[in-house]
């Protein structure tokens, strides 16, 4: 108790100590420090924009008039003159793409709009739906029989093997109709389209000089582009190991390389505008949704894990025929990460490109086909691309992206290695075992591979391949199916080197039926990186993914019997 006269006590003041101001000092300043660096940093990236933004118009410039003297050059030189055809079309293509970064589209848009509007789309469109419709079918039954019967006889060919292939056209389309989940709601003008596109890719490739020159350059430019990273390959190995052209070194060196490629132009947005690009063709043609376009149009370049990650935000938002589709674009082609150890197998290159081209728009009518859109997409009338990329993890510059991705490249060299030697071991198991049990049976080489391609002997029949030849094409597609296409595309080169060959025709469809990523193996891929992406549609996705295998496996066929 304090006593009547004493003053009452306040708590003192704390006087701080020398420490504690020194540290809170020392706070103050970093922080300011650290206030000015990022003023500073801020100010340095905003000069380098402006600076950029100035500079801009000039590389631009620059780079078109290079590239114009370049065309130039390459026209009139007698030693380049001979593929002008391409050197115009690429050429022309990157000038044009710098001119309309800063002419307006309208320029363009709006006479084409002026003459198609009221000419064409207008007058079109005021036809009954039925009307349209029969001819969306006579312009496909024309460019089909067409193209079967308007074009001169190959060696060892006749009009009754191109019968064949119409009559097996028609029957696919049949089967996919009539087990269609909702036969009133097929949206028979996508179905059409699809088909046209498909039929239109091949005679643009095969018929024409300039469709084959372009796409034979691209096939070539992709082989001597890949074989690069067998200079990488030397470096750690020799000479005479390359020449051996063993698979783990010169496809799983070429397919790291590639992987590692292709994320720096990711960085760098090149990826990015031809995927949207591409997928705006898809989109306005065939009245799909932005994601479907998007995945589908990159199915054939990044593969179909990857191509599902371009529209991440979306997966899980999907409907069942936007999934479907989905899968079934990602069964029918391949990917460009494992295009060079198809070409390293001997695949002719212009096949492996023309038929992952064809199988796009022919994927997008038989799943539309197989399961139609009942719902209302989220992406229906817009194309977005995106990686789905954590920002943490995003790489600083374009050496960075290379380096990241030269490390996916790895673990996706990895995954194939691995896949390829598993699945091939464990078919042998079973092809053992089931030779144990056919010598029961007096059947001394029972094999699954036996047993699919008898089951297969329709199928091939319908594409074309001659009578005598059936089962052995059939038992490479079994071998695609329960293997995978590596190990397909292995026995066939082996069989083509050592005897007797496959003819010409039977050759051609087979390189091209193989190529695609419906087997097995891939099933379960599918179906772990989609449920991954989309926790909610997994059971979905279950559901649909053999559907969706079935239907890419039957779409690269289709695009073979009509080569």
């Amino acid at each position: 108790m304090a006593s009547a006269g004493a003053q009452p006590e306040y708590p003192r003041e704390r006087t701080p100590s020398v420490e504690s101001t020194s540290k809170e000092k020392a706070n103050v300043i970093e922080g300011d420090v650290e206030l000015l660096s990022k003023d500073a940093d801020d100010q340095a990236h905003d000069k380098a924009n402006q600076w950029y933004s100035r500079a801009r118009p000039v590389i631009l410039t620059a780079l078109a008039a290079l590239i114009l003297g370049w065309w130039i050059s390459s026209t009139v030189l007698k030693a380049t003159r001979g593929r002008w055809v391409v050197q115009t079309f690429f050429a022309w293509a990157f000038i044009f793409i710098i001119a309309f970064r800063y002419i307006p589209n309208s320029v363009v848009t709006r006479p084409v709009s002026a003459v198609w509007m009221p000419i064409v789309q207008e007058p079109f469109y005021r036809l009954p739906y039925r009307t349209r419709l029969a001819m969306g079918w006579l312009c496909l039954l024309g460019i089909v029989f067409g193209s079967a019967f308007g074009f001169p006889l190959q060696p060892g060919t006749n009009y009754g093997d191109r019968a064949i292939n119409v009559l097996g056209l028609f029957v696919f389309q049949f089967g996919f109709w009539l087990t269609s989940k909702h036969r009133s709601h097929v949206p028979w003008p996508t179905v059409i389209v699809g088909l046209f596109l498909q039929q239109v890719i091949a005679l643009f490739v095969l018929k024409t000089s300039a469709g084959f020159s372009i796409f034979k350059w691209i096939a070539d430019l992709a082989g001597d582009f890949l074989n690069e990273a067998l200079v990488g390959a030397a470096f750690f190995f020799d000479a005479d190991t390359i020449n051996k052209h063993w698979f783990f070194v010169n496809t799983l060196s070429s397919i790291i390389f590639f992987i590692a490629f292709i994320q720096m132009m990711y960085y760098l947005g090149v990826m990015q505008w031809v995927i949207k690009n591409f997928a705006w063709f898809f989109f306005k043609l065939m009245n799909v949704s932005g994601a479907e376009a998007v995945v589908a149009a990159a199915s054939p370049w990044i593969g179909q894990g990857e191509s599902a990650c371009l529209v991440k935000p979306y997966v899980d938002l999907m409907t069942e025929s936007e999934l479907h589709l989905t899968m079934t674009s990602g069964f029918s082609t391949i990917a460009g990460s494992v295009l060079a150890a198809y070409i390293n197998l001997g695949v002719p290159a212009t096949n492996l490109v023309t038929s992952s081209v064809m199988s796009i728009p022919a994927s997008m009518s038989i799943s539309k086909m197989r399961i139609p859109e009942m719902e209302e997409p989220v992406t229906r009338g817009r194309v977005t691309v995106d990686r789905g990329i954590d920002d943490k993890k995003a790489p600083a510059n374009a050496l960075h992206a290379f380096s990241q991705g030269a490390v996916f490249g790895l673990v996706v060299a990895g995954q194939i290695l691995t896949n390829v030697l598993t699945v091939l071991s464990l078919v042998a198991l079973i092809n053992g075992l089931l030779t144990w049990i056919g010598r029961g049976f007096g059947i001394h080489q029972l094999t699954l591979q036996l047993v699919l391609r008898y089951i297969f002997y329709p199928v091939t029949f319908f594409i074309g391949v001659p009578r005598h030849e059936i089962l052995q094409v059939s038992e490479f597609f079994a071998t695609k199916l329960v293997a995978n296409e590596f190990a397909a595309y292995t026995a066939l080169q082996t069989l083509m080197t050592n005897g007797p060959p496959l003819s010409p025709r039977a050759y051609t469809i087979c390189s091209y039926g193989l190529c695609g990523f419906a087997n097995l193996g891939s099933l379960g891929i599918q179906v772990g990186v989609l449920s991954a992406l989309a926790p909610s549609r997994s059971k979905v996705i279950a559901q649909i993914a053999l559907s969706a295998m079935v239907c890419g496996f039957l779409s690269t066929l289709q695009t073979a019997g009509i080569v």
